[in-house]
């Protein structure tokens, strides 16, 4: 006798829409964003910036006493092909019916029910699409079509669609009337169910049924991976609280930064309230910065705070770094307010160094990412700063300045312009400089062009649309004592090129977001890369060997993803930050499983770093939102002689860096 794993009429959701991003803003790129208000046992993985001022995806309806759940998007392919999708379920179902009705209201749209879904980006769907019954499988961009039928269907019926799954076997049917079957190991795989449907479509119920075998036998699975994640954890300290502090009124989103400001090897953070000028995230501005200890002392503070925060949520980088920029063995805080660039005393915030940040003296018409072909200001706006060694020096002592997507300016110590670089194509959002030669000069990845240390071109990637989010390099290749470039571009996907500007492997996974290499498998040779991506089908994380070569793929349905390396162990392994959610963000290994899990404590989880603030070499774990900050440390206490990574600097932080932990320097280039 088969028995409910699903059995959906919606009639426990009030009629309107379901939660949705208001703003279908980049906020959840790298901040755990959650959605308020009903969803029941069911997760939306589609964001998209083409949304905006559009309302939700999906809405609730009412007729004759029924209720019906409806998608009310009109198919897009910016920034690539999207399918909008509820999905519900469990990833360890298999052997099971899935049953649901449509009514598609526009019929020239793909629209159907999803089974074996991995994720919402490697799934099967049994689909009306082009006046056919088609049963597809849908992996990252590709898409494949196991069967087709042609079948006769309109706008004002309702179709039945039903896929029987047994073992590699699923057998279609439409209005119970068998239309095709295929044999594919996919199908025994399993996996969740969801609504798909690229242009409105309105599904009146659906439902899941297997036999009491299968339902014990999904029940044995679950708990054996139960009981595994039990045994796993064991292996590794938990987290514990180490500080709490109150941020008052100067909370902000993920703009913090730490240094020493009073030099030696006290920690203090810096964290900078913005808000937005013109248009939107364009030309965000400081408003308030605010230096504080990890008692929650105030040290200074610069502008006045504020608590609307919903003004703030800017998804892009504020121009703040903290380092010793004389090398007097203090660290400096670098930013700009009001136009102009500034030097900042750590201790006091008063100003060391300052000069006008330069004319934006380009034709406007010429430039790139510029809300109306227009730049807002006669001086340029810094989008984000970089710390660079362009002057050969001992130490970094140079300064990088950006606008949002189109130029950037080399300063030296003193705030003197060396020179400046327009790009054809887009920056991106955090240049990445690196000694690629060996010269003791800094090159520049800049979006898709390699710059000498004085702005000239060496060459050019093979790309030319969308931008790079974020950039790593460095020696993580097995078998290879080349160094390469790991980049993540948008709809590019992900990529790795050599040092000579040939790509080398490239995945093409949707608008891949972040990435990040480290010791991840320590039985494996090389650091394995890990990768997510956001706009359409969002927060995926992929996972691939040394040379690029794909072993797993997860999906926790979450934003926020940061998928930082941490040294947690201190025994030459790294995990990763997922984010601060206590049931499915965490800390990872290579495997995809959850070795360390947040405490639930009523710890903020909007943001989350990892940083050895402890100074065991260990990484503590720094979780933040608007109002409170907590920062976990290892439940075994202090750990004298730890492994110690070289991970990427804190004096070049930001919310686009590519994340790397190597064993030594010698793996940086």
């Amino acid at each position: 006798m088969e028995k409910y794993l699903l059995n959906e009429n919606f009639m426990d959701f009030e009629i309107g829409e379901l939660p949705y991003d208001k703003s279908h803003s980049a906020t959840g790129e790298y901040h755990y964003v959650i959605n308020e208000g009903y969803a029941g046992k069911w997760v939306d993985p589609v964001c998209n910036y083409t949304y905006n001022g559009s309302g939700a995806s999906w809405i609730v309806t009412e007729d004759e006493g029924k209720h019906f759940m409806e998608q009310m998007r009109v198919k897009t392919d910016k920034p690539h092909i999207t399918h909008p999708m509820l999905m519900s379920g469990d990833i360890n179902w298999f052997n099971y019916v899935v049953t649901s009705k449509i009514r598609m209201f526009k019929t020239s749209g793909i629209a159907g029910i999803g089974f074996c879904v991995h994720n919402s980006m490697n799934l099967l769907a049994l689909v009306f699409a082009d006046g056919e019954v088609r049963l597809e499988h849908r992996h990252k961009m590709k898409k494949e079509i196991f069967a087709s039928k042609p079948y006769t269907y309109n706008c004002d019926d309702f179709y039945e669609l039903k896929a029987e799954c047994n073992e590699n076997v699923v057998k279609c049917f439409v209005n119970n009337e068998f239309v095709f079957e295929i044999s594919n190991d996919r199908v025994a795989e399993g996996g969740k169910v969801c609504l798909t449907a690229t242009d409105p479509t309105q599904f009146e119920n659906i439902t899941v049924t297997a036999d009491q075998k299968t339902i014990d036998a999904i029940k044995e699975k679950v708990k054996d991976k139960e009981e595994y994640l039990t045994e796993l954890r064991d292996q590794y300290p938990n987290m514990k609280l180490y500080k709490k502090i109150d941020l008052k009124n100067f909370g902000a989103g993920r703009q913090l930064r730490f240094g020493h400001l009073c030099g030696g090897d006290k920690w203090y953070g810096v964290i900078a309230q913005s808000q937005k000028r013109v248009h939107r995230d364009a030309y965000g501005h400081i408003s308030c910065l605010t230096a504080f200890d990890l008692d929650g002392n105030i040290l200074w503070q610069i502008g006045e705070p504020s608590t609307k925060y919903d003004e703030g949520q800017i998804s892009a980088d504020m121009p703040l770094q903290v380092y010793d920029i004389d090398g007097d063995g203090i660290d400096e805080v670098i930013t700009s307010r009001n136009f102009e660039i500034l030097i900042l005393d750590g201790r006091t915030g008063k100003v060391k160094k300052k000069a006008k940040m330069p004319f934006s003296d380009d034709d406007d018409s010429t430039l790139i990412g510029v809300p109306n072909d227009i730049y807002a200001f006669d001086r340029i706006n810094a989008d984000g700063i970089r710390i660079a060694n362009f002057t050969g020096k001992e130490r970094p002592t140079d300064i990088l300045v950006k606008d949002r997507y189109c130029r950037i300016y080399a300063l030296n110590s003193d705030l003197e312009l060396m020179w400046k670089f327009k790009s054809e194509t887009n920056t991106g959002h955090f240049p990445y400089a690196f000694d690629i030669n060996n010269d003791g000069h800094d090159e520049l990845l800049c979006g898709y062009n390699l710059l000498d240390h004085k702005g000239n071109i060496i060459w050019k990637l093979p790309i030319t649309e969308d931008h790079t989010d974020e950039i790593i390099s460095g020696k993580f290749m097995a078998g290879s004592n080349e160094g390469h470039i790991a980049c993540v571009s948008g709809s590019e996907g992900f990529y790795i090129a050599d040092y000579n500007g040939n790509i080398v492997m490239k995945d093409d996974i949707g608008h891949a977001q972040r990435v990040s290499t480290g010791n991840y498998c320590p039985k494996k040779e090389g650091f394995e890369l890990c990768v997510t991506n956001y706009w359409g089908h969002q927060g995926i994380v992929y996972f691939y060997d040394s040379k690029g070569n794909p072993l797993w793929e997860l999906e926790n349905e979450l934003n926020g993803n940061v998928i930082t390396p941490v040294n947690w162990k201190g025994d030459g392994s790294d995990l990763i930050l997922l984010n601060p959610d206590i049931k499915r963000g965490g800390l990872i290994n290579g495997n995809g499983d959850m070795c360390v899990a947040f405490p639930d404590d009523g710890h903020p989880e909007m943001c989350a770093e990892a940083i050895d603030l402890t100074g065991d070499a260990r990484d503590e774990i720094v979780v933040w939102d608007y109002h409170t900050m907590y920062i976990y440390t290892q439940d075994d206490g202090y750990m004298e002689d730890a492994y110690k990574p070289v991970k990427y600097p804190h004096y070049n932080a930001s919310n686009y860096r590519g994340e790397y932990s190597y064993p030594s320097k010698d793996y940086l280039v």
